[in-house]
């Protein structure tokens, strides 16, 4: 990379390929991540009881916030891990991306539990075989006598989109980089860690941050989040909720052998006939320089509730300093005008 605007991009934003290097360690491992696949997510929020155990989380309400079996909401200071539950009335695959699936705007009118007290006993829901047809009558794009993921002609029950969520420990961290204390840091493993302890209270963070993942705790004003359970891999092991999750739908290890898996990933879900599969997080290209935790989602990334283009908040600070600087000089060459006219 040449120097100049480049060279000088790599601080605050675009594609930074050494992200502990340029933190400051020379001999660092591998960078580290998460790799998140929504389509084998079942929803069973062992990932949040897990990250809440090993990390002594606080609970944070066990009611049910009324959006689905959603008890959590999103993430925060006292929830470091979060399992959505997206309730969509469309087939399980060969669908159009989007917030909206069908015509009509208003949905009072429909009975979701009548609908799913018929699942199954109708011939345009034939139960759960149904998804693995035999050889002679396969799917398009799947294999024949296997499991399909593409759903019979008209099939209309709901569907599930389950995604657990978690802190992208971004290439280009703002809520790093508008610390005052050092209180966030970048560890050799390329993650993005809060030492509480030495924490003010400030709270810059949770507004620079793209996602809206940092939080304070209303006990204390401290900031929390993920830590990608640093003390683990400083000893060699998974962070606790990748390893409590039973199908593997959280995956650790090199971000780049990840990126790799996620678009081979990508790729078995198209060729399968499941067209909505695309990654999220994973191009050192986009705002953040890249997310150093990623998904694969099966719709579009505002289902989820996920920012569509999340940019670092820290990218135009060089701009606006310059624009300060000149907005000073003119000031002051205005002033040193009106005294040089005025009349003696």
């Amino acid at each position: 990379m040449s120097d100049g605007v480049e060279g000088h991009g790599n601080l605050l934003y675009g594609p930074q390929p050494d992200v502990a290097g340029a933190a400051g360690y020379p001999d660092a491992p591998p960078r580290m991540g998460f790799f998140t696949d929504t389509s084998v997510c079942i929803g069973c929020k062992a990932c949040e009881v897990a990250c809440k155990e090993w990390n002594a989380v606080p609970e944070d309400g066990l009611l049910l916030t009324g959006m689905s079996y959603d008890n959590t909401q999103g993430l925060g200071a006292d929830t470091w891990r979060h399992v959505a539950f997206i309730e969509q009335r469309k087939p399980l695959a060969g669908q159009e991306p989007g917030v909206a699936h069908d015509d009509h705007d208003d949905h009072d009118d429909i009975d979701v539990f009548a609908a799913a007290s018929r699942l199954g006993t109708g011939a345009a829901s034939p139960g759960p075989g149904a998804t693995a047809p035999p050889p002679d009558r396969a799917a398009e794009g799947a294999p024949a006598g296997e499991i399909s993921p593409v759903s019979p002609d008209g099939r209309t029950e709901l569907r599930w989109l389950m995604a657990s969520d978690v802190c992208k420990h971004c290439t280009h961290a703002a809520c790093l980089d508008v610390c005052p204390t050092g209180s966030l840091f970048r560890t050799e493993f390329g993650t993005v860690v809060v030492q509480e302890d030495i924490c003010n209270g400030c709270g810059y963070c949770v507004p620079a941050c793209p996602y809206g993942v940092i939080d304070q705790r209303k006990d204390d004003g401290r900031a929390w989040k993920c830590t990608l359970c640093y003390d683990r891999l400083g000893v060699g092991m998974e962070p606790a909720c990748a390893k409590s999750c039973p199908t593997d739908s959280i995956q650790f290890g090199p971000l780049e052998e990840l990126r790799e898996r996620a678009r081979a990933r990508v790729a078995q879900l198209h060729a399968a006939g499941v067209t909505d599969a695309r990654l999220y997080g994973e191009s050192p290209q986009d705002g953040v320089g890249g997310d150093g935790a990623f998904f694969l989602l099966l719709d579009e990334p505002e289902v989820y509730g996920l920012p569509p283009d999340p940019v670092v908040t820290t990218r135009d600070l060089p701009a606006m300093w310059r624009h300060a600087a000149l907005a000073a000089v003119s000031l002051v060459a205005l002033a040193a005008g009106s005294f040089v006219r005025r009349p003696r």
